[in-house]
């Protein structure tokens, strides 16, 4: 049995728990993706973690942009990513 993570949300609400290896995978692009960045629209965060992940080989089953969503919102509890609106869209950067 593989180990899960719990994702948490920034407003309490209940999320699913997703698989430890693909949580960390995707935490590692998302950092990626905003590290040494100006803030960066949701779309532009998706496609940036999509090419981390080719570009490095990575191999992934299930859906990116789900997956990039709930750890996304996990990242946002624990303080490491900041949203913002900037010019009506939401946008985000590390903390």
């Amino acid at each position: 049995m593989t180990e899960r993570y719990q994702l948490k949300h920034p407003e309490g609400k209940k999320l699913s728990s997703i698989d430890l290896s693909k949580y960390k995978l995707i935490k590692e692009a998302i950092i990626h993706s905003l590290s040494n960045s100006a803030p960066i629209s949701h779309k532009e965060m998706f496609l940036r973690v999509k090419s981390y992940l080719q570009k490095n080989k990575k191999e992934f089953t299930g859906s990116v942009e789900w997956y990039m969503e709930g750890v996304k919102l996990d990242l946002e509890t624990e303080g490491m990513i900041i949203r913002m609106k900037e010019k009506q869209r939401m946008m985000f950067k590390l903390s």
